[in-house]
């Protein structure tokens, strides 16, 4: 690498230094670690290597193989402020870094002792300093190093007793450590990484390219079974904004959020406005309480994001959250249509042909479809066909009760909403800064059918209701809106509470229990099945249907053994 190309380091001016979200950062291992792989992944760094000690109390070693640090800048690193990342307040607001704010060194130093090993890639010997809390570091010293730098931390919080008293278990703070390191892996395919506790190898990810590698990391870092539920996802806007990666079927669902990662220009961020997003893309597809998994990313120019919003950086702001939080909901609900029956593709060579005589003629010759055909009922609530797999069990009232759903959903999107002007205007009290809100953001309501004025500085008056929400509670909604406005610049809650409507109509139209079905009707049903979008749950979340393949049935009966 060309040594012109490689930037130097430098203090930054007072006024770049107020500008940065600064604050405490090394409040544990873990987040020591995080500052110090930030700086091996902007170091162009393809190989990284963890060693850890108790947790990283003991010791936490990073080495990478990037281009280096400079044996006069060695010193100038552990100051406060000093970074190769930005050099003023334009830069702020255009990173292509993950780190930025030139304080981790200075930061670790302060509670652990430090020594930083590095050779320079234009160099032939490396140098190394030590510093542990004192104000000036070692003098640099020439080593044996081979190309990139080494961080040694030893003996964290040593100094500050009261500070160190606060850290957790061994194995929690491990578990932190891991946490941080499986982002990083699951952020940048291209790395080898390798992480040591205790002299136990615990990760070792190595570099992925082809679409089989990063599916086999995935397989390492977040389960087989993650994997095998997976659904690819690559959209792309007028304006180069880009979400690629993998979300999961439905059927697998977590309950709690500990498989979300989401990642923007290779940051790690957890984002209020995007995780709201995707569980409304989730929302009538997941069961109750459950939460989706994926590991996104968007890729989107760096001048419309601002990620110096807190310290941890895991926060961002975006100039056009609007489209943003619109872009993802589209782009997940897209993928998630195609999770119905309709989407299998059973072998074509194996044939069931359907004993009613309905379809005997017309499936003679042709694939078994995805449900297979009907051949009985049981208890008057499932549907029992066959396919080319075995057997197929169908919740009929939850899976005609989708089949309505979307049907609804559809003629409502297509229809021009219908609404009811008011006799008597519904008088809203609200604050002038949500009056003030509701003013920006008049369109959100007016495409619904509702027409709302500003009666004064605290009171808004309804004159217009779309027809489905005639009974609700108006005042709530429009508050509750007016919140979602103020705290992540969107609001999907009018939509939300219309579609809660439509899912009650279909409920209450689907085919009920104990209803006997004939032959024709099942089979309908299941044709239906396979033509409707997310129609592997239910409104609520809840599965459709369910395969037992011939080789589960024989298992369970012991044949062929």
């Amino acid at each position: 690498m060309n040594d012109k190309n490689i930037p130097t380091i430098q203090a930054l001016s007072s006024l770049v230094a107020k500008q940065i979200a600064a604050g405490e950062m090394v409040d544990r291992p873990a987040s020591a670690l995080k500052e110090l792989l930030e700086n091996s992944l902007d170091a162009k760094a393809d190989n990284i290597e963890v060693q850890i000690e108790q947790a990283g109390i003991a010791l936490i070693k990073v080495r990478d193989n990037g281009f280096g640090i400079r044996p006069d800048e060695l010193s100038f690193a552990l100051n406060r402020h000093t970074t190769s990342k930005i050099r003023n307040l334009e830069d702020l607001y255009n990173l292509n870094s993950l780190g930025f704010r030139g304080e981790a060194l200075a930061s670790i130093a302060s509670i652990a002792r430090l020594t930083l090993s590095s050779r320079f890639c234009q160099n032939e010997v490396g140098y190394s300093i030590y510093l542990d809390g004192q104000e000036k570091p070692s003098k640099a010293t020439p080593i044996a190093h081979l190309v990139g730098t080494t961080v040694e931390v030893r003996d964290f919080f040593y100094n500050t007793p009261a500070r160190r008293k606060f850290l957790r278990r061994e194995k929690t703070e491990f578990a932190h450590i891991y946490e941080m390191m499986k982002r990083l892996a699951l952020s940048s395919f291209h790395i080898n990484f390798k992480l040591t506790h205790n002299n136990k190898v615990l990760m070792l990810a190595k570099s992925a390219s082809t679409e089989a590698q990063k599916l086999q990391r995935l397989s390492l870092l977040c389960g087989i079974e993650f994997v095998e539920h997976l659904l690819t996802v690559k959209q792309t806007t007028n304006n180069n904004i880009k979400l690629s990666g993998w979300i999961t079927q439905p059927t697998f669902s977590r309950s709690q959020a500990d498989l979300q990662y989401f990642f923007i220009n290779g940051r790690f961020v957890r984002d209020k406005l995007i995780t709201h997003a995707i569980h409304q893309a989730y929302k009538d597809v997941l069961y109750g309480t459950r939460y989706p998994a994926y590991v996104l990313y968007l890729s989107i120019d760096p001048s419309k994001i601002d990620v110096n919003v807190h310290p941890t950086k895991n926060e961002v702001r975006f100039a056009e959250a609007e489209f943003i939080y619109k872009f993802l909901i589209d782009s997940l609900q897209e993928k998630l249509a195609k999770t119905s029956p309709g989407n299998v593709d059973p072998p074509s060579s194996l044939k069931i042909q359907e004993t009613h005589q309905t379809y005997q003629t017309s499936t003679k010759n042709s694939a078994t479809p995805a449900l297979g055909y009907a051949v009985a009922q049981l208890s008057g609530i499932y549907i029992l066909a066959e396919n080319a797999q075995g057997l197929i069990i169908v919740d009929m009232h939850a899976a005609h009760e989708r089949i309505n759903y979307e049907k609804m959903k559809s003629a409502y999107l297509t229809n021009k909403i219908t609404a009811q002007i008011l006799l008597v205007p519904q008088s809203i009290s609200v604050s002038e800064q949500e009056a003030e809100i509701y003013e920006q953001h008049t369109e959100i309501f007016n495409k619904l059918g509702f027409e709302i004025d500003r009666a004064g500085k605290e009171m808004l008056l309804v004159r217009q209701l779309p027809n489905l929400l005639l009974e609700a509670n108006i005042t709530n909604l429009v508050r509750d809106v007016l919140a979602d406005l103020l705290d992540l610049g969107v609001s999907a809650r009018l939509e939300e509470s219309m579609q809660e409507i439509l899912a009650t109509l279909s409920c209450h139209t689907a085919i009920r229990a104990k209803r006997q079905l004939s032959i024709t009707e099942m089979n309908a049903l299941l044709r239906e099945m396979e033509q409707t979008e997310r129609s592997n749950q239910c409104n609520h979340g809840r599965p459709t249907w369910m395969q037992v393949s011939i080789k589960d049935l024989d298992s369970f009966f012991l044949r062929g053994r």
